[in-house]
């Protein structure tokens, strides 16, 4: 039974949806929340996270977004790349010096976006 409902969630989220923005590397799609894979963003309790944060949210309106999720969970999110009318998100992201790439969890995939600005402003979590 769990299979057939991630089959469903995973099936799901292959259509573009509605979106809230929680963070820089997280949103609510669709009623999913989605934590964007090998993006790491500041936390919301800081003036950068805050920052990164408007960012998303302007980035985002009026743009169809969709999401590829892995199956992976981490605390209540789904983990997944998310595009932005075709756009990979985290890319963008990372790429306007908002948050840095997360080797452990991109494989690299966003190291040729950081910006020397982000490297240099924003701190990268331990885990990444």
């Amino acid at each position: 039974m769990r299979l057939i409902s991630v089959f469903f969630l995973l099936a799901a989220c292959s259509a573009t949806a509605a979106v809230q923005v929680r963070d820089a590397d997280t949103i609510v799609w669709d009623g999913v929340p989605v934590r964007f894979q090998g993006v790491d963003a500041p936390e919301l309790n800081t003036q950068a996270g805050q920052s990164a944060k408007r960012w998303m949210v302007n980035y985002l309106r009026g743009k169809a977004v969709s999401c590829d999720l892995t199956g992976e969970k981490t605390y209540d999110r789904y983990v997944g790349v998310c595009y932005a009318d075709g756009q990979d998100i985290g890319a963008a992201v990372i790429a306007a010096g908002y948050a840095l790439d997360c080797r452990r969890y991109s494989g690299g995939r966003y190291a040729r976006f950081e910006t020397p600005a982000a490297k240099s402003r924003l701190k990268r979590a331990r885990y990444c």
